[in-house]
């Protein structure tokens, strides 16, 4: 037991202690919190303008006269459904490598193009979500909505929309959870994420084992820490319908 103990102390030395090896992780994790934002933050308006749009062209499909402003939003939500489907269609780390490889080879800011790449991809998928909590409304709303001398816009933003987010928003965090998760494979781009740094650790010690698993709890740490907050969202959302 206390030869095994004694290994314990020699890897961690090994990995974190020598040559403050421990910078690798808290830089990493530093680098996978901002990805995280600013993915966040570009996903959730990317997602809303498309969910916009797709449920307005779905909404007023019905009964709409055909007119100039009728086929520029059908334009605009066939782009919304390739950028959907093509986005959702390809792997995120072929997307990453193509952005930071290809389009911005000539970049040398990794953690902006990842925050990019995976806010595009975020996007797509709170798109979906989004659109999804629209079409879930009623009509009758929309026409309470009109009944009051509201325009489409006042209609969504004042009786549609606060009933959209009470409904989404676990849907909508649990996709924020995945995202965190998905920052993992920056460092294909050679993004020094956290996963990134454990793997540099490793790299030097050649000892694969207590980098990885500490990359791992971190990762763990913060899925739970999220993962208690939506159930606290979810809790009372369901004590506000009583």
């Amino acid at each position: 037991m206390q030869a095994w103990w004694e290994n314990i102390k020699a890897q961690f030395d090994l990995n974190f202690i020598q040559r403050s090896r421990w910078r690798f992780i808290t830089t990493g994790l530093g680098n996978t919190l901002l990805i995280t934002l600013l993915a966040l933050l570009l996903g959730t308006v990317i997602g809303v303008i498309i969910a916009g749009v797709r449920s307005t062209y779905d909404k007023t499909a019905d009964g709409a006269r055909p007119s100039f402003g009728r086929k520029v939003l059908g334009f605009f939500n066939g782009l919304c459904k390739v950028y959907i489907t093509v986005l959702r269609g390809t792997p995120v780390v072929v997307q990453l490598m193509i952005i930071c490889l290809v389009i911005f080879s000539w970049s040398d800011n990794g953690v902006a193009l990842a925050s990019l790449a995976f806010g595009l991809n975020s996007g797509a998928y709170v798109a979906e979500i989004i659109r999804g909590g629209i079409m879930s409304i009623d009509n009758g709303q929309f026409e309470a909505g009109r009944s009051l001398g509201f325009n489409y816009l006042q209609t969504m933003w004042y009786v549609v929309l606060p009933q959209v987010v009470k409904n989404v928003l676990p849907s909508l965090m649990n996709e924020f959870i995945a995202l965190l998760k998905e920052t993992s494979v920056a460092g294909y781009a050679a993004v020094r994420d956290l996963t990134y740094g454990g793997n540099t650790i490793a790299g030097q010690t050649y000892s694969y084992f207590m980098p990885l698993i500490v990359v791992a709890l971190i990762y763990l740490a913060l899925v739970m820490f999220l993962t208690s907050i939506v159930s606290r969202v979810e809790r009372r959302l369901r004590s506000s319908d009583h």
